[in-house]
């Protein structure tokens, strides 16, 4: 990704919620219809990145879920990690 700030943040060091708040913004704006064509590109850069960065953080909240195993008789044996595709 690169250097672009969000609230004085890198897109990186952002938390899922921040980031989701700053991609419904980015979406806001360019839903208007009144940013200018180049202010338009960059909301759409920043909106594609904002979304790859949700979407990261996502998959490796997912990748900690861990999936409880039953036994035969339905209760719990223990738990196993998520599989991810």
């Amino acid at each position: 990704m690169s250097d672009v700030q969000i609230g004085g943040k890198a897109i990186a060091d952002l938390s899922f919620e921040e980031a989701m708040g700053a991609l419904e913004q980015v979406v806001a704006k360019l839903e208007s219809g009144h940013a200018p064509l180049e202010q338009s590109i960059d909301l759409y850069t920043q909106g594609t990145q904002l979304k790859a960065h949700c979407e990261a953080k996502l998959k490796d909240a997912q990748a900690k879920i861990e999936k409880i195993t039953l036994d035969e008789n339905g209760t719990a044996a223990g738990t196993q990690p998520f599989d991810v595709e």
